[in-house]
């Protein structure tokens, strides 16, 4: 379960920004909102089952995704996918002279069968500056390890000696443990590997393969036909098909990825109403929007299944409304979410700042300041009232993080 992620330029005049999953004191006038939006760990944490992020184009929204998408990949994969003289993917604050030249911090809070673990680093594009993961067995947080630029002191708990002098200046301790099975180390990141999906409207490859993939089991397939019959895309079946198989082209995976065609079955109507069925093809006949629902509809489905966390940059793009607000209240509705997933999704869908559909603390605004640099709020930071109109008072910029639009009438 995620607790928070924090990211930016940490020696530099701003601040980091951090996205906190955690439940505010908040009391709502629909108290359903309470009870189906959060949930408790313990008697003293309680999360947020899903968090919107708003603000204007060029913000900073998207970054967020991306940050901790570089971050999860650069856990799992900097020691063994990476080599020596290969930059790491970090792109400092160019907008000011003080940061250009300062490392990029990335912090990660979260639960793991119950356990709360804090990992996080910092990097240049040259070398990682520093590194840590702390634990809380009980109270107070335990170091496993912690390392400087130079050094890098691991506790006997960790069980990684020996392995810190193996560890390159641009790849991660965390990751060269994991090439040694230490063993908290795999549980950290399959953990992450198996439950923190991060996905873009713009690349949509990556869920089509997980979609086609669910569809091979007769229980995720028969959930993923009923959610496009639920959401009245006139679609009465999907059926996965493979043509031209050719060894040259590899292995069957390798074929699968290449080749699959998506049918969508729909009814057709004769004179006499009688109705038989067709197939179309994905790919060419369905609308963006139908695509878009197919390839995020096998992340949906796994997520809800095993209590995961998926965040999604432009949930509300090529979507009507209702649709978003449906694949919302997935999370929300606990007979849906039995396991606790935790949806965080960017958007500029307004009909869904609504006291009745969310919290104060689940609303995230994002804001440039001045100088480019992006400021990350909650509207609980707000002194409103629980029935407030969100969406009207968002719109008239009581919140901030809409553009200030100047004269057009030059064009």
């Amino acid at each position: 379960m995620l607790i928070e992620f924090t990211v930016g330029n940490y020696r530099s005049f701003k601040e980091p920004v951090t996205l906190s999953m955690v439940a505010a004191n908040l009391v709502s006038q629909d108290k359903s909102v309470d009870e189906n939006n959060v949930f408790a760990v313990d008697e003293k944490l309680s999360l947020l089952k899903s968090a919107a992020i708003y603000g204007a184009n060029a913000s900073g929204k998207s970054n967020l995704a991306k940050a901790l998408n570089f971050m999860v990949w650069f856990m799992v994969n900097s020691s063994r996918e990476t080599q020596s003289t290969d930059a790491i993917g970090v792109e400092p604050f160019l907008l000011s002279t003080e940061t250009e030249s300062q490392p990029s911090f990335f912090e990660l809070v979260f639960l793991i069968e119950g356990q709360k673990y804090r990992y996080g680093f910092e990097a240049t594009s040259e070398r990682v500056v520093a590194e840590w993961l702390y634990t809380v067995p009980k109270l107070r947080e335990t170091n496993l390890f912690n390392r400087d630029l130079t050094h890098i002191k691991s506790s006997k708990v960790l069980q990684a000696s020996g392995i810190e002098p193996r560890t390159r200046p641009n790849a991660l301790f965390l990751s060269v443990c994991a090439q040694f099975n230490v063993a908290i180390v795999e549980k950290i990141l399959a953990w992450l590997t198996k439950n923190l999906q991060v996905t873009s409207s713009f690349d949509k490859s990556a869920d089509l393969d997980r979609t086609i993939s669910k569809l091979k089991s007769n229980l995720f397939r028969e959930k993923i036909v009923q959610l496009f019959k639920n959401l009245d895309l006139s679609i009465t079946d999907i059926k996965v098909t493979a043509h031209g198989i050719d060894e040259r082209y590899g292995s069957e995976e390798d074929f699968l990825k290449k080749f699959t065609l998506v049918h969508t079955i729909h009814k057709r109507f004769d004179k006499a109403n009688n109705s038989s069925d067709v197939n179309l093809l994905l790919e060419f006949h369905e609308s963006e929007g139908t695509r878009k629902i197919f390839a995020l509809s096998g992340t949906l489905v796994d997520v809800l299944a095993e209590g995961s966390i998926l965040v999604i940059d432009e949930l509300d793009a090529k979507l009507h409304p209702l649709i978003t607000r449906s694949i919302i209240e997935l999370f929300h509705k606990p007979k849906n979410n039995p396991n606790n997933a935790q949806l965080v999704f960017m958007t500029h869908d307004t009909n869904l700042l609504s006291n009745k559909i969310f919290r104060r603390d689940q609303i995230w605004f994002t804001e440039k300041d001045r100088y480019g640099a992006t400021a990350l709020y909650s509207l609980a930071e707000y002194n409103i009232r629980n029935d407030a109109s969100f969406e009207s008072d968002y719109i008239k910029g009581k919140y901030g993080a809409v553009p200030y639009i100047g004269d057009l009438q030059f064009i």
